[in-house]
């Protein structure tokens, strides 16, 4: 029932995108030694496009605890990222023989109680939180860690592996900063030290934020790059806001205009359609994004429409991990702490894991290694 619920939502068009990528304890931005170097910019990027990248979490651990019930709460199931991570979630229960009740959000503050409060109701075992700021759903989690029920999170908070404050014990996913970096760094050397570059982000999730700022502090060290602006755009909007914004942008920036970063694909769902009526050939604006690889974007870079690059988060995987890092809680035993590295999907490397299915899907065998870890 709750893969041809998840099917359906895809069917539904939740080509969207989560909200936030996070990183492991990351420093502020502004105290992250910003390269400016085209050189090492170079290296960078090309390091962070290497396809088949091995293996490098966890092999050993407690195996599959039996028959628990999991309150799955997703911040928007209609978000691409956060569906993505849902049907990880589902593949991997399914291999533990575990239950799952679902509580959708649906992006909206009274969504985010509801779906707590219905998931402590339906006395799990133990929560997965997809999306949304663990911080400020804080008052809502304190119910869980009264009665000692684990918690790990996915794009959760600025910080990604082992969270040593509040009720979320893990969140899952790769460095914010470091993918912010690995972004700007990609459009500078990409343009030769000399891009116009507007931002999109979102000020609703503080992670948005922290990538925001990291790119911008590339961009600033860049001699001959201009940040021409940052604008603040709620993800939950992007449908409404982005095509004005995107053609206002045009009129006000013209040829400057040479780059867009953003904290997430999904703004670029909607430029690419005014970019396209505005009559702007495909290479003469280049879109990157800072997160998180959806099915649209990949169509995109490999059509050679607008969008050259977006860090790809490995969702089906993060699924998986999730799934992990809550049996380890189960087990009494810690988190194992591990945080993904970035991956920048270009157009030399779509064709790679994954690439072929339109996601990103390292090949690097993750389903059996934590299969052998469940003894499952």
């Amino acid at each position: 029932m709750f893969v041809r619920f998840l099917a359906t939502l895809l069917l539904a068009g939740g080509l969207g995108f989560s909200s936030a990528t996070v990183g492991a304890q990351p420093a502020r931005p502004d105290a992250i030694p910003m390269p400016v170097a085209l050189d090492e910019m170079r290296r960078v990027v090309e390091s962070a496009s290497q396809p088949g990248a091995p293996w490098g979490g966890p092999t050993a651990g407690p195996a599959g605890q039996p028959e628990k019930i999991i309150a799955l709460v997703c911040e928007d199931l209609r978000n691409g990222g956060i569906l993505g991570v849902a049907k990880g979630v589902q593949e991997a229960t399914s291999i533990m023989g575990w239950s799952i009740r679902v509580f959708d959000a649906g992006g909206t503050p009274d969504g985010r109680r509801k779906s707590l409060a219905d998931a402590f109701a339906a006395k799990p075992d133990g929560v997965i939180l997809v999306g949304g700021d663990a911080m400020a759903q804080r008052t809502n989690l304190l119910p869980f860690a009264r009665k000692r029920i684990p918690i790990v999170g996915w794009h959760v908070g600025p910080q990604a592996g082992t969270l040593r404050e509040g009720p979320v014990a893990m969140n899952v996913s790769t460095d914010p900063i470091e993918v912010a970096r690995v972004t700007a760094m990609a459009a500078v050397s990409a343009a030769k030290g000399k891009a116009g570059v507007v931002i999109f982000t979102d000020s609703n999730f503080a992670i948005a934020l922290a990538k925001s700022e990291a790119m911008a502090k590339i961009i600033k060290a860049c001699p001959e790059c201009t940040l021409l602006e940052v604008r603040d755009l709620a993800i939950s909007r992007s449908t409404e806001q982005v095509p004005g914004v995107t053609r206002q942008l045009l009129t006000t920036h013209g040829e400057r205009w040479t780059h867009a970063l953003a904290i997430n694909d999904i703004y670029f769902d909607y430029a690419v359609p005014e970019l396209t009526r505005a009559g702007l050939l495909s290479d003469r604006l280049q879109l990157l994004s800072a997160g998180d690889g959806s099915a649209a974007a990949f169509t995109r870079i490999r059509a050679r429409a607008f969008q050259t690059a977006t860090v790809a988060e490995p969702l089906n995987l993060h699924g998986w991990q999730l799934v992990d890092e809550l049996n380890r809680l189960l087990a009494g035993q810690p988190v194992s702490g591990y945080v993904i590295p970035v991956h920048l999907v270009t157009g030399s490397n779509v064709h790679y894991d994954g690439g072929p299915h339109f996601r990103y899907d390292p090949d690097n065998g993750y389903r059996e290694i934590y299969r052998r870890i469940w003894k499952r």
